[in-house]
């Protein structure tokens, strides 16, 4: 009886040994999650206070967000105001919903003193008055001055998921600045702005478009996530450890 609960018990060392091998490598994974997702709670963390810093603080000429974009990178959110004059008939249209509507956030090119355009977009109209010429009050003549908020450009298209922009038609699920620009209309040889502006929620001539369209809403979930890696490496150690503390079956 005891040989064969000794040949047992050989025969179900490798089978420990493996499972600990496997088991300590899965509970290395869980653990790296958990880690990551702590990290990716600090970054968010600091980004939403920068934010919430840039959001609250003083309108900054275009000048200075242009220097600090050449020296960064980073403008996004940053209160800005700017002259200039629309070329109306180079609208851009992104797909966008506003408080349950479908419509489009309308991109306009305002041209500048010295010559250059910057994107701004003015706002969101519904889907059935993309058409300019259904809302001409909104056409704004001559010089104005906007206030919004600086938005970085995208580095390219953000997800496999979305489609692709339809610039023949004008339609854009992407904000494609330099696709936008292009087929804008601008004269030969224009400067562009290497940013855009979401004008502020201050009324249109004719209500359109709804300015203020800026969203703030970035999720941070990641403290739940980080808890449950944690949580599943600590249940992985205690199945571990049963398993390994109990003795070896005989035959």
């Amino acid at each position: 009886m005891s040989g064969a609960s000794g040949v047992a018990a050989g025969r179900s060392r490798p089978k420990r040994a493996l499972l600990l091998i496997l088991g300590m490598a899965l509970f290395a994974v869980l653990i790296g999650l958990g880690t990551w997702q702590v990290q990716r709670l600090h970054w968010k963390e600091g980004l939403l206070q920068t934010i919430d810093q840039r959001t609250h603080s003083a309108p900054r000429p275009l000048a200075e967000l242009e220097k600090q974009f050449v020296a960064t990178g980073d403008v996004d959110y940053t209160p800005v105001t700017v002259t200039g004059t629309f070329l109306h008939q180079g609208e851009r249209h992104f797909f966008a919903t506003w408080e349950g509507a479908s419509g489009f956030d309308v991109f306009t090119p305002l041209q500048l003193d010295d010559g250059r355009f910057v994107l701004v977009n003015r706002g969101f109209v519904p889907y059935d008055l993309k058409d300019a010429a259904k809302r001409p009050q909104g056409e704004v003549a001559g010089k104005v001055t906007i206030a919004g908020l600086a938005r970085n450009p995208l580095a390219g298209k953000p997800s496999m998921m979305l489609p692709d922009n339809d610039v023949q038609k004008n339609i854009f699920y992407w904000k494609d600045r330099d696709a936008m620009a292009a087929s804008a209309g601008l004269p030969a040889g224009a400067g562009l702005v290497p940013f855009f502006i979401d004008a502020d929620k201050t009324p249109n001539p004719g209500g359109l478009p709804v300015g203020g369209v800026t969203i703030i809403d970035l999720p941070n979930s990641h403290l739940q996530y980080a808890v449950t890696w944690y949580g599943l490496a600590a249940a992985l150690a205690g199945v571990l450890l049963f398993r390994l503390r109990r003795p070896a079956k005989a035959g």
